[in-house]
């Protein structure tokens, strides 16, 4: 999505200058026992949110090369310092703090993702459900450009889940959704828009809607025909 990618270039934006920052705060004013190193911490959880466990180790190694190079080039602090014990922990604890931020967040990601998702689909079929159909009806009468709506449902539903159970009517409806993505094009807006109704919209123009109505009635009569 356009706005989520544009909220990831951000925090790597921010995360290059905050490193930036902390870098040249380090040089100018950093003394023993003062801590400016620990302001690397922040570019590092800023690229983990902006991409995950991977980059967010990636920031932590960064960050840590920059707190070495930090200590050479500050004359306060003693060269000897790069070679201890505390730059190797410094390492660890960089690294594991994007780590744990970036699989935060990849959790949230899909979280959200996942969630939207059962917000715009069907939980049986798996097409749009009622109200997104209406925004893609929406945004289509809002172009101006013409379209075509094809709306259906399927025979004798109530019948079958009298007979054989839900179970068996909703594996019905889950092989007419399956048929009907199958035969509508990539652009073309499928959804349950009921219990046993489906609607389409298309951008087909008038003359072939003939010809794609009997293409449907020929792919649903196969499953028909398996079915009885």
């Amino acid at each position: 999505m356009p706005a989520a990618a544009t909220h990831r270039r951000l925090l790597i934006a921010c995360a290059i200058a905050c490193y930036a920052l902390v870098f040249e705060s380090f040089v100018f004013f950093e003394v023993p026992g003062l801590g400016l190193g620990h302001f690397f911490y922040i570019p590092v959880a800023l690229l983990a949110l902006a991409g995950g466990a991977r980059l967010g180790l990636l920031g932590g190694g960064v960050a840590t090369a920059l707190y070495t190079l930090a200590i050479v080039a500050t004359p306060r602090v003693p060269t000897r310092d790069v070679l201890t014990d505390a730059t190797v922990i410094r390492f660890i604890t960089y690294s594991s703090c994007g780590a744990l931020v970036g699989w935060f967040a990849n959790e949230h990601r899909r979280h959200v993702e996942k969630l939207r998702e059962l917000a715009e689909r069907d939980f049986l079929t798996g097409l749009l459900n009622v109200r997104m159909f209406d925004e893609a009806l929406a945004r289509r009468c809002s172009t101006a450009r013409p379209f075509l709506l094809l709306l259906g449902d399927m025979d004798n539903l109530k019948q079958v889940n009298d007979t054989h159970g839900h179970s068996t009517g909703n594996s019905e409806l889950r092989r007419l959704a399956d048929v009907l993505s199958q035969a509508v094009e990539p652009g073309d807006d499928l959804a349950r828009v009921g219990g046993d109704e489906f609607a389409i919209l298309t951008e087909v123009r008038v003359a072939e809607a003939g010809a794609l109505c009997a293409r449907l009635r020929a792919e649903l009569a196969t499953i028909a025909s398996s079915s009885s």
